[in-house]
């Protein structure tokens, strides 16, 4: 697997999401799109940061982009998040971590010296021609809505 570069062509998908919706890369055409993928729901860090991103969803949308999650945990487990932290974000669910593998993100990972795949925490802006415009890698929770949205209203 090549890793995704700026400039590039984003990888469609179409994946199950939280309200019972599929959710396609294909229907935001003609917008910017904001794809930041997280390991795991209802987890300090990745709460943090879906807290962040909906508190920001209003000033996302005027700024012509729409905000979608995604993790390899199921619709859902995405519906109950989104329920206890009464969040308003699209969260996509890619439980084959077929998606995940095709933006780069799903990898190696070790913790107390056991090796496991899982995602790394990333966000991906892509412009209105579906090209990827920015990429975070190895991002840090808190703080990081607000830089993506400074991204988002600087790309013209």
């Amino acid at each position: 697997m090549t890793e995704l570069a700026i400039g590039d062509t984003a990888p469609n998908f179409t994946l199950p999401g939280n309200g019972g919706s599929n959710i396609s890369l294909s229907a935001y055409a003609g917008r910017k799109v904001v794809l930041y993928f997280y390991p795991k729901d209802d987890t300090p860090g990745c709460t943090l940061e879906a807290q962040e991103f909906s508190a920001l969803a209003d000033a996302f949308d005027k700024a012509g982009a729409v905000v979608i999650g995604m993790s390899p945990d199921t619709a859902r487990k995405h519906d109950s998040f989104c329920k206890k932290h009464a969040l308003n974000l699209i969260l996509a669910s890619d439980t084959t971590s077929q998606i995940l593998s095709a933006y780069g993100v799903w990898v190696e990972k070790s913790m107390y010296g056991r090796k496991y795949m899982g995602v790394e925490r990333s966000t991906v802006m892509i412009d209105e021609t579906g090209r990827v415009a920015a990429i975070w890698r190895k991002v840090k929770p808190e703080g990081h809505a607000a830089e993506v949205l400074e991204a988002v209203k600087a790309l013209q």
